[in-house]
């Protein structure tokens, strides 16, 4: 039996697997990611200004909402809007801190939760309640930490708007700062956002992000708000647009001036704690989805090693077959990250996809872990 085992060709095999992957991976850059690399806005014969209610969920958020709270109330947006923070049961000076906003800005709207709801972790409830508060049939969601990158986000973001529309996908960054942990954070978020932006693209949407999201009210109580996801810690944004997405209903928007800017966490720990909330709810996703994620995530997984093991069955054939695939993923990062202004990304890609083997590795174990209850 062990001389069978060593006999049997497993450099060929590997080699063969390689080439498999390699192929994969060239059917989700050329299938998928081209459309986002070459994206362009479709043009639109008029432009209309449709009231828009903006919803900002805060716990514990003074400290960060007295800086970033003036970038969506200070919009250059003529049509009728509103801005909505709903305090879930702060102890910090969050509530005075909004009654002083309130007294320069009329159409801030203040929603004060006192209590927690049983049952229902996350943000969901606060976000709910904000939905059913809201004057407006299109709601403009973003986070307590996130600021508008500039006056015209409530602007450009509902302008994607027209008829069979009801779900709008945005684009939030993080702040580019010194060091490398940033610029992994940062290659993190645009490799999901590609990803979330190309399905969409190719009328396959499966998530949204909540720091940068708008929807219409009758979508969201049509489908009786987060009803379904009361069991989960997240999901308020990546599972209902998981539920409720089309690929007639939806549309997306990458203008820089509607991006939603937040600052990356300062440590590795920090960090992995977030992502780890994050990944709580890819179990959760329709079947199609988890298919095509988890095929895109495995080819990554595999690509190096079996690279590394077929440089021993062929190495001239596996750098050829490495130099095609590095030469096509390249130009479709490159125009990407153009596309969502990560310019600064493009020279560092080649380390950042190796170290995507090793992230794997690394938030594997989310995909089982048990998250915590709460939302922040």
């Amino acid at each position: 039996m062990t001389k069978l085992f060593w006999s049997f060709p497993w450099l060929e095999l590997f080699f063969i697997v390689f080439c498999l992957i390699t192929l994969v991976q060239l059917f989700y850059y050329g299938w998928f990611f081209r459309r986002l690399a070459f994206y362009s806005p479709p043009a639109k014969d008029s432009s209309q200004q449709h009231p828009v209610s903006v919803i900002i969920c805060a716990r514990d958020e003074a400290a960060r909402l007295v800086t970033h709270l003036p970038g969506a109330l200070v919009q250059r947006y003529p049509s009728t809007h509103e801005v909505i923070v709903v305090n879930h049961n702060s102890q910090d000076d969050t509530r005075f801190l909004l009654d002083e906003f309130k007294k320069t800005f009329k159409g801030l709207h203040i929603v004060n939760l006192e209590h927690d709801a049983i049952g229902i972790p996350g943000k969901k409830y606060p976000l709910s309640m904000g939905i059913k508060e809201a004057l407006y049939e299109i709601v403009l969601l973003t986070d307590a930490d996130c600021v508008p990158a500039t006056e015209f986000w409530i602007q450009k973001m509902q302008d994607a708007y027209h008829p069979g529309v009801d779900v709008v996908l945005g684009y939030s960054p993080y702040r580019k700062d010194a060091g490398m942990l940033n610029k992994v954070i940062r290659f993190d978020t645009f490799h999901t956002a590609l990803q979330y932006f190309s399905f969409a693209l190719a009328g396959v949407p499966y998530m949204g992000v909540g720091r940068n999201l708008s929807y219409k009210r009758e979508i969201f109580f049509r489908n009786k708000g987060f009803s379904a996801l009361n069991h989960v810690t997240g999901g308020d944004d990546d599972l209902f647009i998981n539920k409720v997405a089309t690929k007639t209903n939806t549309a997306i928007v990458i203008d820089p001036d509607t991006y939603t800017l937040s600052e990356a966490k300062k440590t590795f720990g920090e960090w992995f704690r977030q992502k780890s909330r994050h990944y709580t709810t890819a179990k959760y996703y329709k079947p199609l989805h988890k298919l095509l994620l988890g095929g895109y995530s495995a080819s990554l997984f595999l690509f190096y090693p079996l690279l590394f093991a077929s440089l021993f069955f062929s190495w001239k054939f596996a750098l050829a077959i490495f130099a095609a695939r590095f030469l096509f993923q390249a130009f479709i990062f490159n125009r990407s990250m153009r596309a969502l202004g990560e310019e600064d990304l493009f020279p560092l890609w080649w380390l950042l996809d190796i170290w995507m083997f090793f992230y794997y590795l690394i938030f594997a174990s989310t995909l089982w872990k048990k998250p915590r209850k709460d939302w922040k």
